[in-house]
């Protein structure tokens, strides 16, 4: 799928945003628990989130171009990382809210209805979580991986608000509530904190996974019992697209005819096995010592 068709899984969660910003306000004012407020403040994150999910992803479509010939896939991960900035801050603003409750202790009303409707809300973002992050293993998207999270973090930020509301009414203690805010506001930066690290693990070019990197070389290996050699395998992921690089090694007797058609071969199994990947090889004879200089992760010519 291109990226521009899943433009269409942001707007879904921009319009999970906004019902359950309505409805989780709602249910703060009935019954004026911090706890629920701080599951309200998380919904205005979600709408940002989303927001920025819409504009990246409209990025991350455009196709390559001089000025950026391995495409736009990264903008995803500006995405991702915004939105793990948006949600520490949202953990902050929950923080400082639980504080002020803390200090300053108030009743619980209307706690039935508050409840219903905050779970409610709960249940919108549960099903569109389900969705994003189906949809984001399947085109390997980050930004829809970012948000599904991030909608799931809120739904179980809204499970412990509702634990922890409903304990009030039945312990009596009042400063219960501001103190299930303070968890909640600690679970958020936990969930922040792994989002933005994957953002920037990204943006740095990791190497593929180490399940990925095996299937290329179990891929290779039937080459390798031929007499063929490789070396300098390197692998990076941008956006949804990987990128494989490798230098082959054959007979030197070899045409230049025969090693490109080997090539050929190698690189297309490589692209049916991990689709969409980009592959990169270079050929050269065994027994080059030349070759050999290439294992290093930088070849640089001696002064």
């Amino acid at each position: 799928m291109h990226t521009t068709s899943l433009s269409r899984y942001a707007w879904l969660s921009i319009a999970a945003a906004v019902a359950t910003i309505v409805l989780k306000w709602a249910a703060y004012h009935v019954t004026g628990s911090v706890g629920l407020l701080s599951d309200a403040l998380e919904s205005f994150v979600n709408l940002a989130g989303a927001l920025m999910a819409l504009a990246m992803l409209s990025i991350a479509a455009r196709p390559a171009d001089e000025d950026h010939p391995f495409g736009h896939g990264k903008a995803e991960y500006f995405s991702a990382g915004v939105e793990g900035a948006l949600i520490l801050i949202a953990a902050a603003s929950i923080a400082f809210a639980a504080v002020q409750r803390l200090l300053h202790p108030r009743p619980i009303e209307a706690l039935g209805l508050g409840l219903g409707i905050s779970l409610l809300a709960s249940l919108i973002n549960l099903g569109v979580a389900l969705v994003l992050l189906q949809a984001a293993r399947v085109h390997r998207s980050a930004t829809l991986q970012a948000n599904a999270h991030h909608l799931l973090t809120d739904v179980w930020t809204s499970v412990g608000v509702v634990v922890g509301v409903g304990a009030v009414v039945f312990t009596g203690w009042q400063r219960l509530d501001p103190l299930v805010a303070l968890a909640v506001a600690a679970n958020i930066v936990f969930t922040g904190s792994r989002i933005v690290w994957s953002s920037v693990s990204g943006l740095m070019d990791a190497a593929l996974p180490p399940g990925e990197i095996a299937t290329v070389r179990a891929l290779l290996q039937p080459y390798v019992d031929q007499g063929i050699e490789y070396h300098a395998l390197r692998t990076r992921q941008s956006g949804a697209r990987r990128f494989v690089s490798m230098h082959v090694l054959v007979p030197p007797e070899w045409t230049v005819q025969r090693g490109h058609e080997l090539l050929e071969r190698l690189e297309g199994d490589i692209r049916r096995a991990l689709p969409p990947v980009t592959v990169f090889t270079h050929l050269e004879p065994i027994g080059d010592d030349a070759a050999m200089n290439d294992l290093d992760l930088h070849r640089e010519e001696p002064p």
